[in-house]
């Protein structure tokens, strides 16, 4: 059974406990923080000095970047105390999380103070990112154990996915229960259960790849930037690689965990391994510990403009420009989209008999050695394969945990080439061979299997309950229509999913088109719609090179016409009969937040990034969410199609309502979270979040139930193209020049650039209605017509050219 957390506290205000209310916060839930008194305040000094430490750590928060908070108003969840005045406090909480030093007696002291305070029934849990759980709680009252655990979670942790949950010898089944449903469910955390073993499952295995990377640095000859080169997005893994990723975290951290590693696990037959390397002992000395001090294995310098990045020459320890690593084999990767065939294309090679260029030489030693370690780690860490997978990819950011790896590469090449090179076999691993197994994973029929050290055999992978995985429902059936952009799905109970899968989900032909008969079986087959999908991003929007090739051919009308009918059939989903939500994760930018403005509800993964950004590229929201947004102004400022008699007041509401909102678009501006982009227009009151994106699809999926079955109805019955749909008010001349003055404003303050306010002008005239002296009530119609020729007008422009090219060459805003 399950306990209800209604508020939590956090013990340390440091850089994990500060963001670790930040996220309690983010959840809706009410959080205490405390920390120590100033050791060296004076005893008259002013009350609101003995909490300048907690302070401190949250104002840090508050500032950090990335952001902590979802939106700053958050920050208001978080009450502040310190140790010695407000410690009784913890007594509110249903949850106390410790995130103090790692010093084992400093918990345990802090501990058994709050132990006199906290209510029956509180869980109390450790952030220890490596101390032994049962010892923090060692004899502290049987009551206080029952409802113990460790909960470790990941810097940032309102970023990275896991937390590894730890149980002591006493804890109740209940109490991990709670622990797990709350972490997963209000926290959107991915929930591992982890052994109570030396640095748990992610940090143990991380640590030796980062250890090994070093180590074969050296043995080859490589530079940083070849190591970082080979180890970030070429195999899957995040672009801050290894000495990036050391920086941010730290050397002193590093060496704390590999000192910790070395001192308890003397089982570990690596444990040699674990000595720190000359190098970071050296680095350590000279105060090269990363972003902290400044310099790590990079140092920013003041250039000349922008600032530079040097790198460490790991021979001389002084720092010189960066060098482009240059392997061939790295070159030819990048082509390849999926990760496995990646994989595949770089080792391969090797596994072959070739001698491979250094990256690949780097790259075979660094995969096998951490995958062969990992395996070595089995049982002792974990019983759960996928739980091991689950920890590399959710706490490290991988794409591939270490025996998907194995699985990508073979695992039978994999094993040859270790006889080969005379390197020992796992156990595991011989153990899955002689299993008959082709890999740790094996899917049949839609259900994944993965191999079971109780049973030697297959066990169904797991997933919590609950959740939507649309791949398994496409590999049992359930795929209703599909072509090359885009699927329609049977989500169950009624309900259909338009799913993309174009490359980066732009907007084109073949997604309208799936919409459109989604749309049609939606009339006869089913009850609601779901548009969602579970790739990286929903959508970044229309095909620029698209674009950009029929502006080059002065092909207007075909771009009217394809602005047109994406026009229309985002027209068509907000007046479909029946409802349709929109579930976008990731990025969902330009077009696919377009789509979304028009469904019938947004339900959103929380890390949504949400923004209309065309102007960014020198063009405006053409397929009707400038309309959209124009609308939300009129909701915000007291309804759609207000009378034209209302006072002047209502127009000055209006105007208000605009103003934030043409920003938005005008700056191009994204919402970091869901909460931020309801601040910046794009959601209204009314859309939902989820915090897990895992479960999205899911929540999407009852949230178009529950509109189905309240009898819900479109905002029009029908919509035809030219008829008198939704009215709405705009303020012409009025809105107009205080447009123009703003435009004015941000060019002279050097916020924009002529360009920048050309494209602005078109988009007030939009936001505006037109060359309109005063205010009027006008149809959908006519808006959509002005974006429109507004967007195709703006193609013709040279500069609108250049943005769009050098986006697609760059992934980067060009200001011109």
């Amino acid at each position: 059974m399950t306990r209800s957390i209604q508020k939590a506290a956090v013990l340390g205000a440091g850089t994990m406990g500060a963001r670790i209310a930040a996220h309690f916060a983010n959840a809706g839930l009410p959080c205490i923080l405390l920390d120590i008194v100033p050791p060296d305040l004076k005893p008259d000094a002013p009350g609101a000095d003995r909490n300048k430490i907690v302070r401190a750590g949250l104002d840090a928060a508050k500032k950090s970047r990335p952001a902590a908070f979802f939106t700053p108003a958050l920050a208001e969840k978080i009450s502040i105390g310190n140790f010695e005045d407000d410690l009784a406090r913890v007594a509110e909480a249903d949850w106390i999380i410790e995130v103090v030093a790692e010093n084992l007696e400093i918990k345990r002291k802090l501990l058994s103070r709050v132990a006199q305070f906290r209510k029956p029934g509180a869980i109390v849990t450790t952030n220890t990112s490596g101390l032994p759980v049962h010892l923090i709680a060692e004899g502290m009252p049987e009551e206080f154990q029952q409802h113990w655990a460790g909960t470790h979670f990941f810097n940032p942790p309102r970023y990275l996915k896991l937390v590894e949950v730890i149980p002591g010898p006493k804890t109740l089944p209940g109490v991990l229960a709670t622990l797990t449903e709350f972490c997963d469910r209000r926290l959107g955390k991915g929930v591992v259960p982890a052994k109570d073993s030396p640095n748990f499952i992610a940090n143990r295995i991380g640590t030796f790849s980062m250890l090994n990377a070093l180590r074969l640095m050296q043995s080859l000859g490589m530079t940083v930037e070849e190591i970082d080169a080979c180890t970030g997005p070429a195999v899957g893994w995040p672009k801050s690689a290894t000495f990036r990723t050391a920086d941010i975290v730290g050397l002193d951290v590093l060496v704390h965990v590999v000192k910790n590693i070395y001192e308890t696990a003397p089982n570990d037959e690596s444990r040699e391994f674990y000595k720190v390397p000359a190098l970071v002992e050296e680095m350590f000395k000279r105060k090269m510990l990363g972003d902290k001090t400044g310099q790590g294995f990079y140092k920013k310098v003041k250039g000349a403009g922008e600032k530079e990045i040097l790198t460490l020459d790991v021979n001389t320890f002084e720092y010189r420009p960066r060098q482009k690593a240059k392997f061939a084999s790295l070159e030819a990767g990048k082509a390849i989209d999926d990760t496995r065939e990646r994989l595949r294309s770089l080792v391969g090679p090797i596994l072959e008999g070739q001698k491979g260029d250094k990256a690949q030489q780097f790259l075979w030693n660094a995969l096998s050695e951490t995958c062969s370690y990992a395996a070595r780690r089995v049982p002792e860490i974990s019983d759960s394969i996928a739980d091991v997978d689950r920890a590399m990819r959710w706490g490290f950011g991988w794409e591939l945990g270490p025996f998907e790896i194995v699985d990508a590469l073979g695992i039978q090449n994999f094993v040859a080439q270790l006889k080969k090179e005379n390197r020992p076999v796992p156990a595991l691993i011989e153990k899955v061979l002689s299993s008959g197994r082709k890999g740790f994973y094996e899917s049949e029929k839609g259900t994944a299997t993965v191999f079971d050290l109780a049973t030697s055999g297959p066990k169904k992978v797991e997933e919590p309950r609950g959740i939507i995985i649309l791949k398994s429902l496409k590999d049992a059936g359930k795929e209703v229509e599909r072509n090359s952009g885009a699927s329609l799905i049977d989500l169950g109970d009624g309900i259909v999913c338009c799913e993309f899968h174009a490359k980066m989900n732009a907007i084109g032909a073949d997604l309208i088109a799936m919409i459109h008969k989604g749309l049609k079986r939606l009339e006869t087959d089913f009850d609601a719609m779901v548009i969602a999908n579970q790739a990286v991003n929903f959508s970044v929007g229309a095909n620029l090179m698209l674009v950009l090739v029929a502006a080059q051919e002065q092909e207007w009308d075909e771009l009217h016409m394809a602005v047109k009918q994406f026009q229309n059939i985002n027209l068509a989903i907000k007046y479909a009969r029946k409802p349709v939500v929109a579930a976008p994760q990731g990025m969902a930018l330009g077009g696919g937040c377009e789509v979304s403005l028009h469904a019938a509800r947004i339900h959103a993964a929380a890390e949504a990034y949400i923004g209309l950004v065309e102007t960014g590229v020198g063009l405006i929201p053409g397929g009707g969410g400038t309309k959209e947004m124009l609308i939300h102004a009129n909701e915000n400022a007291g309804g759609i199609g207000f009378s034209l008699s209302a006072s002047a007041e209502s127009d000055l509401d209006l105007f208000h309502a605009l103003k934030p909102i043409f920003e938005s678009v005008a700056l191009a501006k994204v919402g970091a979270s869901a909460e931020e982009s309801r601040d910046l227009g794009y959601l209204r009151r009314e859309d939902l979040y989820s915090m897990n994106s895992q479960r999205l699809v899911a929540d999407a999926k009852e949230t178009a139930l529950a509109l189905a079955r309240s009898c819900w109805k479109p905002a029009a019955a029908s919509w035809q193209e030219g008829a008198q749909s939704t009215q709405i008010k705009v303020l012409g001349d009025q809105f107009l020049s205080a447009a123009k003055l703003m435009i004015h404003m941000l060019v002279r303050g050097g916020y924009a650039s002529e360009y920048d306010a050309v494209v602005a002008r078109k988009l007030a005239n939009i936001f505006s209605g037109g060359p309109l002296t005063s205010p009027q009530l006008v149809t959908e119609q006519y808006v959509l017509d002005l974006e429109r020729e507004a967007f195709v007008s703006l193609c013709g422009e040279k500069l609108t050219q250049a943005r769009i090219a050098h986006t697609l060459k760059t992934g980067k805003p060009l200001r011109n």
